[in-house]
């Protein structure tokens, strides 16, 4: 009996070691930045049995098979779609300054989506007023409209916007919401998730989350963007999902969360509409296009561009960071960021610090309290790289900065629902919107100034003075890097 269990515990060994050898690889033979790699085999070895299956899980970007086929057979609809949209009057490329027009060129070129011209943007910066002008836009709607969110939560002001879809629905507009399964657990049991099916909206869970889907999808891929269009006329992106911040949250000890949304009309609101319907193909198999914008603009106004990004599984890898990339690049004399999550990526991460060391005023304001304990200490990991660069370093004081955008030389900006960390990078289907429009462009530099002047900033000499485990904390979860 004794020599049975000898030669079972070494046929586990070697099955263990056999297993391990085989991950790791697949981790060496996949495509990706050496760094993850590395993280990915420090988690598999230094984690017996359970960083194995965190690399299943988590360590690779699987959409499945079923939502992949989808997403292959639909780039030539699309694209054709997107592609006569270069035809129309509101695509004025020659008419774009050098920093858009290169942006332009890498997301037509990559996704045959144009900067197009002729939209009006209102910057909204409070829950009510976003909540109360989302509201309004729903009552007047005739035809359609077309929501998709991360996290949709009942209470407060949600709960009017709840109703005034029930009411729309009522008297005849078609009605396609598409939530994100895990973002949103609670509210597809809640009794408004009921009310609002039985009243005719078509509500999808994206990406659904069970046991059984685990060994077949990434589990934590995730519908991340934030878009509503009503009539194919108006439309709201931005950084803040279905929530009310008064009722959200609270026990989390993190604050309000502070969030802008964008209103827009003219052609981009076809573009954001066409988004919406790719992500519902993707999940529904149905396709409902949008109509196809009227391009008319008039030739003595103005241009008002807007270059809409998309990314995510599916689409074309690595976009929205090689266009963040690109604007860092481009700037001649500051950069200011905002962001909730910033765990960057090696490529971004040598971005920022070159931008600053040739004598660009580049701004971090970050949450000094964050809701996800890892992302708060793999942020502070990369602080003195970021200090002895010259970067400024300042974190928000007054809740939890969840607004996403970057201001480059206070001259055009870049605002949606994208992190600078590697999930939003690299995983989840995410949106922003560059926009070249000095006027707007100013209205959000302003509201970034009233963030700054509820930060503290963080000075090199201060921080070099952490003592040793905060030190050891930081390298610690920026181990888990991959998973962030």
């Amino acid at each position: 009996m004794e020599k049975f269990y000898q030669i079972v515990a070494l046929a586990g060994v070697i099955g263990y070691w056999l297993l391990v050898a085989s991950v790791t690889i697949r981790v060496v033979f996949k495509r990706r930045a050496v760094s993850v790699s590395l993280a990915w085999l420090m988690i598999i070895y230094i984690i017996p049995f359970v960083g194995v299956l965190l690399y299943f899980l988590f360590g690779e970007l699987n959409l499945g098979r079923k939502r992949a086929e989808r997403a292959q057979s639909m780039f030539g609809p699309y694209g054709d779609w997107f592609t006569q949209l270069h035809e129309c009057q509101a695509h004025q490329p020659n008419l774009l300054n050098l920093q858009l027009a290169q942006i332009h060129d890498l997301c037509t070129n990559r996704t045959a989506i144009p900067a197009l011209c002729g939209n009006t943007l209102s910057l909204q910066d409070t829950p009510d007023k976003i909540l109360r002008s989302i509201i309004e836009d729903i009552e007047q709607a005739q035809t359609n409209i077309r929501m998709e969110f991360y996290i949709w939560q009942s209470g407060g002001l949600i709960d009017s916007v709840n109703s005034a879809l029930i009411q729309a629905a009522k008297r005849g507009v078609n009605i396609q919401i598409l939530i994100d399964s895990a973002g949103s657990p609670k509210f597809f049991r809640s009794h408004w998730y009921n009310i609002m099916r039985e009243a005719g909206i078509d509500i999808r869970q994206a990406l659904e989350v069970n046991a059984f889907r685990v060994f077949f999808r990434r589990l934590d891929l995730r519908l991340h963007r934030k878009i509503i269009t009503i009539d194919d006329e108006v439309a709201y992106t931005g950084s803040m999902n279905m929530v009310d911040p008064e009722f959200f949250k609270k026990d989390a000890g993190v604050g309000e969360w502070i969030d802008v949304m964008v209103r827009v009309t003219g052609p981009t609101v076809n573009v954001l509409a066409a988004i919406h319907a790719w992500d519902w193909e993707v999940e529904t198999g149905e396709r409902h296009f949008p109509t196809f914008p009227v391009c008319t603009i008039e030739t003595n106004g103005a241009l008002h561009p807007i270059q809409v990004v998309p990314s995510g599984p599916g689409m074309p890898e690595n976009l929205i960071q090689q266009v963040l990339t690109l604007a860092i690049h481009q700037a001649k004399r500051s950069v200011r960021i905002t962001t909730p999550y910033f765990v960057p990526s090696d490529n971004l991460m040598q971005v920022i610090k070159m931008t600053a060391q040739r004598g660009v005023t580049v701004e971090l304001l970050l949450p000094k309290k964050n809701d996800s304990l890892l992302v708060n200490w793999a942020s502070k990991s990369f602080f003195s790289e970021l200090l002895e660069a010259g970067v400024h370093i300042y974190q928000f004081d007054a809740g939890l900065l969840h607004t996403k955008s970057v201001v480059i030389d206070q001259q055009y900006c870049l605002v949606g629902s994208v992190n600078l960390d590697m999930r939003s990078l690299w995983l989840n289907f995410e949106l922003t919107l560059v926009v070249d429009d000095y006027e707007f462009t100013k209205e959000l530099y302003w509201v970034q100034e009233n963030y700054l002047n509820q930060s503290t900033p963080i000075s090199k000499e201060r921080w070099e003075k952490r003592n040793f485990a905060h030190r050891m904390l930081e390298r610690l979860f920026y181990l888990f890097n991959p998973l962030l």
